[in-house]
């Protein structure tokens, strides 16, 4: 059994414009990987697509609107947003307080298959 203690995860910056807690993301079990995202009120990621992992959002907290290629939802706990490899996604935070999901990966999230899409940011 493998296990990992919850007092051993850093929140940190990604890029992508939201805080990260990985809760699990591991080559010992590379056929999934979790983490925690956060994003701020009012604040949107940027422009991104994962290539060859299908991605979860898990709605914990907060209240957002989720878009993927070219359609947008708003979302809330308990809600899940299925994004399928390769589609261009980003979340907004239209609440007042920070947008709590989880990101569910399968195959495990690698930073080697996230890339922006510089070109959908200049098109808003």
């Amino acid at each position: 059994m493998q296990m990992i203690p919850g007092h051993e995860r850093d929140e940190y910056w990604f890029r992508e414009g939201c805080y990260i807690t990985e809760w699990s993301n591991s080559s010992a079990d590379p056929e999934l990987s979790v983490a925690r995202a956060r994003v701020k009120p009012g604040r949107t990621t940027r422009w991104h697509r994962l290539d060859a992992i299908t991605e979860r959002y898990v709605i914990l907290e907060g209240r957002g609107r989720a878009e993927v290629d070219g359609q947008a939802r708003d979302v809330q706990p308990g809600d899940v947003v299925v994004i399928a490899p390769g589609l261009p996604q980003r979340i907004t935070n239209t609440g007042n307080a920070d947008l709590v999901f989880l990101a569910v990966c399968t195959p495990r999230f690698e930073p080697s298959a996230y890339s922006e899409i510089p070109e959908l940011e200049t098109t808003e």
